[in-house]
């Protein structure tokens, strides 16, 4: 194993050298980009759906695909086999995306069962793949009283622990059941104005993302332990 005069617990040849020439975009940009939309709550009026579809129309207006996943009648994670369609609708969406918007809200002071659940259903890895690594993502929340920020909170945790580049702006609309008409549609506000900021650096920075997750999430611990499973692998072939 090459060493690195003053770092000598670093194996020099899977270190690599950033260079702004690597973070050039690879693959296919033709396409809009790929934004999927979760919600959290299986009320009739629901309000974290209201902002969730105000977001997507926001989004198909900068010129993104968007598809949004109906949580209805996803089991409880563990219940049954993962080849579940609602499961296998999930998984495949995530797979799609390269951006992502969460939106829950708030109940006893944390994230809903109906939003961890759909999370907690994707795997950190599915096979060679991993679902949620290298997808930009957007948190947003609802609260029937004040407003908190407990969910996305919550959200930014588990994004940051699912691999994802969480964007820094966020949105929490309180009292949420005066910000939406009889339609389901929010009323113009300050926190209508938020929601627009927040879809909108989503937009970017999903843009500055593509074609770059694969460069910006090859990390040198894991090209180490693969290189020393394959040396561990040929030793013990001797």
């Amino acid at each position: 194993m090459s060493k690195i005069p003053g770092l000598p617990n670093i194996n020099a040849e899977q270190l690599d050298m950033p260079d702004m020439d690597k973070l050039a975009q690879a693959g296919d940009m033709t396409h809009p980009p790929r934004i999927l939309l979760l919600y959290g709550s299986l009320r009739e009026r629901s309000f974290s759906r209201f902002l969730t579809y105000e977001a997507a129309r926001i989004l198909e207006h900068f010129g993104a695909e968007v598809k949004i996943f109906d949580p209805m009648e996803l089991p409880m994670v563990g219940s049954v086999p993962e080849t579940h369609p609602k499961v296998a609708e999930l998984r495949a969406l995530f797979l799609w995306s390269e951006g992502q918007v969460w939106c829950s809200p708030e109940r006893h002071g944390a994230i809903t069962s109906v939003m961890k659940n759909q999370i907690d259903w994707v795997p950190l890895e599915q096979g060679a793949l991993r679902p949620s690594q290298g997808r930009t993502l957007a948190l947003m929340q609802v609260c029937g009283g004040s407003q908190s920020f407990n969910v996305v909170n919550t959200m930014r945790l588990l994004g940051r622990w699912m691999r994802m580049f969480t964007i820094p702006n966020q949105s929490s609309v309180p009292m949420a059941y005066k910000e939406f008409d009889e339609e389901g549609r929010m009323r113009p506000s300050a926190y209508y104005d938020r929601v627009v900021d927040v879809m909108e650096e989503l937009f970017k920075i999903t843009l500055l993302m593509r074609g770059r997750t694969d460069y910006l999430t090859n990390r040198y611990s894991e090209r180490n332990e693969r290189a020393l499973r394959r040396i561990d692998a040929q030793i013990a072939k001797l």
